[in-house]
């Protein structure tokens, strides 16, 4: 999302103001067949909804202040109203950026396991199977990593120094107990990741490690987290492993939270080779939790860059599940990017 902002279209650019607009759009004709759930056909969103985003910037002396709003749309979203459609606001903050590094104020995606999701080299294309549903697949959540899901925050990035930032936040806690008094959490949640980028002669290494520490809705207990990973990319090709280990903390999305005592780890392996505007890409995922569930996904991908905004995506998983359940889906489609 990042490298999407920074490629975004400027509107206007005066006095030291400017604001810019980026999106993406996608969708996909998708085969699926399912053990348990029958086999459908469709033309859905993959794992990204479509957005338009827009950000504003103003130097003001020393400082910089500015902010961003995202607007993601679901163009799947099963409503009994034939034109309705589902508007998902995943980012709204300001930020003041100074020699002290920056601070952030308002919705934005968590912390922790941040970086194990936005470097998932399947991130524009489908991903986990979602049968008979109304929203996006689900890319590697619950078979890699947990989601980090889009909170109120207040969170801090330091300057890069020698190639390391660390950000801390305070994030809204996983309940409101004016929607759900029984799962009602009074304690903020704590989050941080700590990333280091380097480059070398003919490329690339980057690292991160992050943490969550707050309160179980269900019993009261305290859960944590940790999650990282760590990628290289050299002459084409690209190599990408990340895992999280966790207690009380949901295996799907990691603002929800669950018995302080339920474990789940996870892990996700993937490679690359790119060369002129192809790029293959190899995966493999697997979450295991001590409630003796195990998920796992393989997959295989083809991305063709038409030109820098326009990409074909062709894309084959297999995902399995302790019942026993396999799931089969071919995708393809298209991802426009400004």
């Amino acid at each position: 999302i990042s490298a999407q902002a920074s490629a975004a279209i400027e509107l206007y650019n005066q006095d030291g103001t400017t604001f810019s607009a980026d999106g993406h759009f996608n969708a996909f004709y998708v085969q699926t067949d399912s053990d348990t759930a029958g086999d459908e056909s469709r033309v859905r969103m993959g794992f990204l909804p479509n957005w338009i985003g827009f950000n504003v910037s103003k130097q003001i002396d020393d400082l910089k202040v500015g902010g961003r709003s995202s607007f993601w749309v679901s163009i799947n979203d099963g409503s009994s109203n034939v034109t309705d459609t589902a508007v998902d606001i995943r980012q709204f903050y300001g930020t003041v950026d100074g020699d002290f590094g920056q601070v952030l104020f308002g919705k934005d995606f968590g912390l922790y396991a941040r970086s194990n999701i936005f470097s998932d080299e399947l991130l524009l294309g489908t991903g986990l199977p979602q049968i008979n549903s109304g929203g996006v697949t689900f890319g590697n959540i619950s078979v890699g990593y947990p989601y980090a899901t889009p909170k109120a925050q207040i969170s801090y990035r330091t300057p890069v120094s020698n190639g390391f930032q660390l950000a801390v936040g305070v994030l809204d806690s996983a309940e409101d107990s004016t929607t759900n008094a029984s799962a009602a959490s009074d304690s903020a949640r704590f989050e941080g990741e700590l990333t280091y980028a380097t480059d070398f002669d003919g490329g690339k290494f980057n690292a991160w490690v992050g943490a969550a520490s707050g309160e179980s809705t269900t019993d009261g207990g305290s859960v944590e987290g940790v999650a990282y990973g760590a990628r290289i990319a050299m002459g084409g090709f690209q190599f990408t492993a990340s895992g999280f280990d966790q207690e009380g903390i949901s295996a799907a999305l990691a603002d929800n939270t669950i018995a302080s005592n339920v474990d789940s780890d996870g892990f996700l392996v993937q490679a690359s080779y790119s060369a002129n505007g192809h790029r293959i890409v190899l995966s493999h995922g697997e979450t295991d939790t001590s409630a003796a569930s195990e998920n796992e996904m393989d997959s295989i991908a083809y991305f063709y860059d038409v030109n820098s905004s326009l990409k074909l995506i062709a894309e084959y998983d297999i995902a399995d599940n302790t019942a026993g359940n396999e799931t089969k889906q071919f995708a393809i489609g298209a991802a426009l990017s400004w």
